[in-house]
């Protein structure tokens, strides 16, 4: 898995989009250049393209695309890979994607802690930095279940009532934590963006009868 100092020595010029918050986070990264970034607080349905505009940036100069698949907002992050979806359509270029939950954990530098968003039905993502400091994978946990010290990033939110257990509020700035992990190996290659799901829908099946008029007793 590459870090972000990676992508930038490989993909230069790279346009990040981070819509996993309420806050639309942009960045652009040239060679040999300081990154530009621009926040707007809006929707991503145009905070998206907005905070295109205030870049000047024009998004077929990109030389690769790199998104937050969350978890987070699903509608912002769907937003975002649509777009980058459509962009690579009409010219083909690498995609990566990052989780915001370890991008959290690895820029806290803290042991024995949790970095947990909603994930609805009284349930929460959780991401656990261990004793060793090691990041261990995205897990679903049930509200009651979970332990220890938690962190929460802002900007993110949550439906179901707040665990019992004190929860820190963080702040989800995209470009400190990015500053502070750009060594971090976050990235995969996500050749068909989407948002992050922690496991494939379900559907129930039937099978379709017609309907007859009772029968006479």
């Amino acid at each position: 898995m590459p870090a972000l100092r990676d992508l930038l020595a490989r993909h230069a010029p790279l346009l990040l989009i981070d819509t996993a918050s309420a806050r639309v986070q942009a960045g652009w990264f040239e060679a040999g250049r300081e990154p530009r970034w621009t926040v707007r607080e809006e929707e991503a349905g145009t905070g998206l393209f907005r905070a295109l505009d205030d870049l000047g940036v024009d998004p077929g100069r990109a030389a690769a695309f790199a998104f937050c698949e969350g978890p987070g907002s699903i509608l912002g992050i769907r937003t975002a890979a649509m777009a980058l979806r459509t962009w690579a359509a009409l010219q083909p270029r690498p995609i990566f994607a990052y989780p915001s939950l370890s991008l959290v954990a690895h820029a806290l530098g803290r042991r024995n802690v949790s970095i947990i968003v909603d994930a609805r039905r009284e349930a929460w993502h959780c991401a656990t930095v261990g004793a060793d400091g090691t990041v261990g994978p995205l897990r679903r946990v049930a509200a009651q279940d979970l332990t220890g010290s938690l962190v929460m990033p802002d900007g993110f939110r949550h439906w179901s009532a707040l665990p019992a257990l004190s929860v820190e509020r963080v702040p989800y700035d995209v470009p400190a934590l990015l500053a502070a992990t750009a060594a971090c190996e976050l990235f995969h290659a996500a050749p068909e963006p989407d948002a992050y799901l922690h496991e494939e829908p379900a559907y129930a099946t039937w099978t379709p009868q017609a309907h007859q008029a009772p029968s006479a007793p």
